[in-house]
């Protein structure tokens, strides 16, 4: 009798425990949301939000802008640099050129000078003609450098090309024109190197 009370207790048991309201993982997921397992797959239709956090990713793309923004200013700095290093130099050289320009004009000054004053008898002389020969190649190499004669005679007198040491009537010239050039000016790209020494009429 003893052992059928207890299978009889058992059997009551397992059908008390069977008839218990079972809690599945779905209802408990529809009555607390906010713990959804993270693994938990979507349901059908559902959209999931798969870019990172705005916190997170705030700082890297802070990081980024700001070594753009570095690196632009940087290459702006070297440009700038660079520009002005390549006008400096260029000065420079000009200046140079300018220098060494004015030290040779006197040598040629000297052979125009030089071959003013030939004799008539020895102009047709081979030493003669080797002089011109010599100052019409130093007359092209400094024009292949840059350096050309300013105009002068006939022209009206400009103070920013010439330099008028005399000054004559002549009813035959105009006014303010220059009748005649005391001294060759050169120039030197677009700078006066030396000014024309002119006589100016009127």
């Amino acid at each position: 009798m003893a052992k059928e009370r207890e299978l009889k207790w058992v059997k009551e048991a397992q059908e008390e425990m069977e008839n218990e309201e079972v809690v599945t993982e779905e209802e408990a997921v529809q009555e607390n949301p906010e713990e959804t397992p993270d693994d938990a797959e979507p349901v059908e239709g559902e959209v999931v939000d798969t870019e990172p956090e705005s916190e997170e990713a705030a700082p890297e793309d802070s990081k980024l802008a700001e070594a753009v923004e570095r690196y632009q200013r940087l290459f702006a700095e070297f440009d700038n640099f660079r520009k002005r290093t390549e006008k400096e130099k260029a000065a420079r050289y000009d200046m140079g050129a300018r220098d060494v320009v004015s030290k040779i004009l006197p040598v040629l000054d000297n052979f125009e000078l030089a071959l003013k004053n030939v004799p008539d008898a020895e102009k047709d002389s081979p030493f003669v003609d080797g002089m011109e020969k010599i100052q019409k190649l130093f007359l092209t190499t400094l024009e292949g450098l840059g350096v050309t004669p300013i105009d002068a005679v006939g022209k009206e007198f400009d103070p920013a090309f010439h330099n008028a040491v005399l000054h004559v009537e002549d009813e035959e010239a105009g006014e303010n024109i220059v009748v005649e050039e005391l001294q060759k000016g050169y120039m030197y790209k677009d700078q006066v190197v030396r000014y024309s020494m002119v006589k100016v009429a009127n």
